[in-house]
């Protein structure tokens, strides 16, 4: 019961984050668009507190904002990252909380997928959600959106993720795990 409750604080307080970080670019949107701000509390909600209350929170964070805000425009944009964010959640969450070892390389490992596969999904989305308006989601649409612009956002994630959560680590607030080494009598045992 303690342990839910942490979490549904923390999960509260990055999707509180989530919805303050777009205002810090946001003055200039070519610049806020390419940081990604809402991606960042998602990833460190669902490697902190677990999928699963990472993907709920970022499944709401941009149509929450989208409400409140008017920012991100809630057809197709906010949906679509909806459906993004919470693959990044899910993807991230899950594949750190199943990692043999939780050290900085399974991070990279867990972000390196996340991002992959929540490009893709945003991508199916964009392409679903523009298709019913009767707007055609090119190839070339996808690689910018997915990819080209997003490439100093991505840094800043691979850089300050990692960061993040090694400070977590050697503050001992947040452990890193890692598998239980044999000892010379539970090897002779087997």
């Amino acid at each position: 019961m303690k342990n839910n409750l942490k979490n549904l604080t923390l999960t509260a307080m990055f999707l509180a984050l989530g919805m303050v970080l777009p205002f810090f670019t946001g003055q200039i949107p070519q610049i806020g668009s390419m940081l990604l701000p809402m991606h960042l509390p998602v990833f460190l909600c669902a490697l902190i507190c677990g999928w699963q209350y990472g993907l709920p929170m970022a499944f709401l964070l941009p149509l929450l904002r989208s409400m409140l805000f008017g920012m991100p425009p809630i057809y197709p944009t906010a949906l679509a990252m909806a459906f993004e964010l919470a693959a990044y959640a899910f993807v991230s969450g899950y594949l750190y909380e199943n990692s043999k070892w939780q050290c900085v390389k399974a991070l990279y490992k867990c972000l390196c997928a996340a991002m992959i596969a929540g490009r893709i999904v945003w991508g199916i989305a964009q392409m679903l959600l523009l298709g019913i308006s009767g707007t055609a989601f090119t190839f070339q649409a996808f690689m910018a959106g997915a990819l080209l612009n997003a490439v100093p956002g991505i840094a800043v994630q691979l850089m300050l993720i990692p960061a993040v959560m090694a400070a977590l680590n050697r503050a001992k607030v947040l452990p890193f795990k890692h598998e239980m080494k044999q000892t010379a009598g539970s090897m002779a045992n087997s």
